[in-house]
């Protein structure tokens, strides 16, 4: 696994799990949902993201994006 995919699909997990938090636990979770938006846009515009930067030091290799 790549370091784009492992960043791709932990934002899709946090999507996912904070959806569902919002609908079984709180409705105050959205703004996690909010957040992990908001991250990948500003990553996409700086090419920043704490994500990937975590994912390179746990040894996972570098793709094209990070």
């Amino acid at each position: 696994m790549t370091l784009d995919r492992a960043v791709f699909a932990f934002a899709g997990l946090m999507t996912l799990l904070s959806v569902i938090l919002t609908l079984y636990v709180s409705p105050y979770f959205v703004w996690l949902t909010v957040f992990v938006g908001v991250n990948l846009l500003q990553s996409s515009i700086t090419g920043f993201c704490p994500a990937a930067m975590v994912f390179k030091k746990l040894g996972i290799k570098s793709g094209c994006a990070f």
